[in-house]
């Protein structure tokens, strides 16, 4: 699924007051990281991921290992937190067109 401009900024809108649900450690992008995410995103469709990563390069790296990984889109990157977006099988999101 691709988003696009309207729908990542609708989605930005509803991310705002959200605190981060997930939040990556020293291990970096483990199995269990995964599956904390997958989770999240199975329950809630929309999160907040931190990313303790020293340099931007290495949240880059993380953030792609899971989105690519758990199927999910990214919706928006500011410093050390990502939000990402995956739709479930009954969405509790109604995105614009």
């Amino acid at each position: 699924m691709s988003l696009n401009e309207k729908q990542k900024k609708y989605l930005r809108t509803l991310a705002h007051s959200k605190k981060p649900v997930v939040l990556t450690g020293a291990a970096g992008v483990s199995e269990a990281l995964l599956a904390e995410v997958d989770v999240a995103l199975t329950r809630h469709e929309l999160i907040k991921v931190r990313i303790n990563a020293a340099d931007h390069e290495e949240r880059q790296a993380m953030i792609d290992a899971i989105t690519g990984n758990t199927g999910a889109e990214l919706v928006q990157r500011i410093g050390h937190v990502a939000v990402l977006y995956r739709q479930a099988e009954k969405p509790q999101i109604t995105l614009p067109k």
